[in-house]
């Protein structure tokens, strides 16, 4: 059963977490071409389906620490400390997508729909978050491969 959870764990996460990771981080240059010229063919509906992406996705990602926590439980290592670490590493990540890289991309958005302009810089912190969201999710890979203590060999 481990080895089940395991299995999808990894793959919800290689399917949820990479397309919220690839396309949260397109979006910030996209949108800062769309802003500058949105009547360049394509550019708006780009930053629309960038924002979609990361949105649907981000919901069907929620998959990832449900089978994370119960793999952690079935090999009983939830109270291991590089399974906290990482546990409060997701929970940061999610906390930065869900508080402020969909809000802002979603400002972004109604802005180039409703024609507003938006104050300079706002495409370029939502990058500098999303940067900060994509290293917390690399910093969580690591620890799951290097799991110290792990019986794979790796990490000793």
């Amino acid at each position: 059963m481990s080895a089940f959870l395991l299995s999808v764990h990894v793959l919800a996460a290689i399917l949820t977490i990479g397309p919220v990771a690839i396309a949260a981080s397109m979006f910030p240059r996209l949108a800062r071409l769309a802003l500058a010229a949105p009547d360049e063919p394509g550019r708006v509906a780009a930053v629309r389906i960038l924002h979609r992406i990361t949105r649907v996705y981000a919901v069907i990602g929620v998959l990832v620490p449900v089978f994370g926590l119960a793999t952690a439980a079935s090999i009983g290592v939830l109270g291991d400390r590089w399974l906290i670490v990482s546990m409060i590493l997701t929970a940061g990540a999610a906390t930065m997508l869900i508080a402020l890289i969909l809000p802002g991309q979603k400002r972004v958005v109604g802005a180039l729909d409703t024609g507003e302009s938006m104050p300079d810089g706002t495409a370029r912190r939502l990058g500098m978050v999303t940067g900060v969201f994509n290293l917390l999710w690399a910093i969580v890979v690591v620890l799951m491969i290097y799991r110290p203590g792990s019986t794979t060999g790796v990490g000793r």
